[in-house]
């Protein structure tokens, strides 16, 4: 049985989330992946298989090719998982705005 990676351990690494950020816009090769880091191939084909074992990324194959692609919906799962805390903040940030307007409405 394959274990399933966290999905949070792997975009905390940068290489990662450089990775992500390139094929959220087109699907890539390895290759043309790996023409944008200064690390090995191999390097990139370990990133990109960690982020296929949490199911970030999908595989197309096209002829010979392999693409790899951004999966919206996991990235959607991150996104409403980190939406609690966003919630919590703007409350936060709303409370004190409205301390910091008090306080200058008392001050005139």
């Amino acid at each position: 049985m394959k274990t399933r990676r966290d999905i949070f351990q792997a975009i905390a690494d940068p290489s990662r989330r450089a990775i992500i950020a390139l094929i959220a816009l087109q699907a890539m090769t390895p290759n043309a992946i790996a023409e944008h880091f200064d690390s090995s191939r191999q390097a990139v084909s370990k990133h990109l298989r960690i982020l296929s074992e949490c199911e970030l990324v999908t595989q197309t194959q096209e002829g010979r090719e392999i693409y790899y692609q951004l999966d919206l919906n996991k990235m959607k799962e991150i996104d409403k998982w980190l939406d609690q805390y966003r919630k919590i903040w703007e409350a936060r940030f709303t409370q004190l705005d409205d301390v910091l307007l008090t306080m200058k409405n008392k001050k005139k």
